[in-house]
């Protein structure tokens, strides 16, 4: 399958690039004394996040057992090769400690507006690699990474979705051909066009290959680069997995997300991040527009 990534890097390279564990992982509740406001939050869901000049969406919100607060993103995200490396094991990518920040009304010429600051804390891509995983499936989509919030911003995030609200849990038996998905994308290429972000899609079932590491699906508005690592929720508003590329080959223009359930489980057997999980939506979801 010929597959290419799915951020941004700066104009000229934005051109280029658009060409486990066996426990099941716990999940927190969200209580509102916890976290800002979701009408007011600031760093959440969907929020543009910037790399050495790459931009991509976040996904969900995680908490470990201290307490900490982390955002997801794609691993490709702060990877140093072109669009078309997809081979998490042979990649290269920066380090952890990384500084990460998330933006608001980042465009082709400008990043906008510095909402909050973090660094990457967890890369699948640079674990991977460490570990000299072979397994074809896994190197090519476990794409998930986490930055971790600075203390000083913790205070202004929310873990609901935009739009859709949720999430409500973790999918834990992926996609069935048909399966309805919902995401919100945040790409600077979009020029802050909101209406653009939210999306609606099918799921084709697991990949070509059969493995539930991946899942193919199409949206009404395909995802592009920048979007990156947002996340795509179930009909019941669980985490179902987190955008990773763009399929060229042999489904044009459809999107590819790798598989939440395996993606986390194996960041929480790996990491070294105890008690890592997933924060739930403090508000409802609803497949509603």
């Amino acid at each position: 399958m010929l597959r290419i990534r799915r951020s941004t890097r700066r104009a000229a390279a934005i051109a280029a690039g658009a060409l486990a564990a066996a426990f099941v992982p716990a999940l927190i509740p969200a209580p509102a004394q916890a976290w800002a406001p979701a009408d007011t939050a600031t760093i959440t869901p969907g929020v543009q996040m910037y790399t050495k000049g790459a931009q991509c969406t976040a996904n969900f919100v995680f908490a470990d057992s201290a307490a900490n607060v982390y955002v997801g993103y794609a691993a490709h995200c702060a990877g140093l090769g072109e669009a078309t490396d997809t081979n998490g094991c042979a990649a290269e990518s920066l380090p952890l400690g990384t500084p990460v920040t998330f933006n608001e009304g980042g465009s082709l010429l400008s990043e906008g507006t510095v909402l909050g600051k973090g660094k990457l804390a967890y890369s699948s891509w640079l674990t991977m690699k460490k570990q000299g995983t072979k397994d074809a499936d896994t190197c090519a989509y476990n794409d998930f990474a986490l930055v971790k919030v600075d203390a000083a911003d913790a205070g202004k995030v929310n873990p609901t979705v935009p739009i859709w609200g949720g999430p409500t849990g973790i999918d834990t038996d992926g996609t069935v051909a048909g399966d309805k998905v919902y995401s919100y994308g945040n790409s600077s290429i979009r020029a802050d066009i909101d209406l653009l972000s939210p999306k609606i899609g099918l799921s084709l079932g697991d990949s070509v290959n059969g493995t539930r590491w991946s899942h193919p699906l199409y949206n009404l508005t395909p995802g592009i680069p920048g979007d990156s690592g947002s996340g795509f929720l179930n009909a019941e508003g669980k985490a179902v997995g987190t955008l990773s590329t763009l399929g060229l080959l042999p489904l044009p223009a459809s999107n590819n997300i790798g598989d939440m359930d395996l993606e986390l489980k194996y960041a929480q057997a790996n990491s070294g991040i105890s008690g890592l999980r997933l924060v739930n939506g403090t508000e409802p979801f609803s497949p509603i527009l």
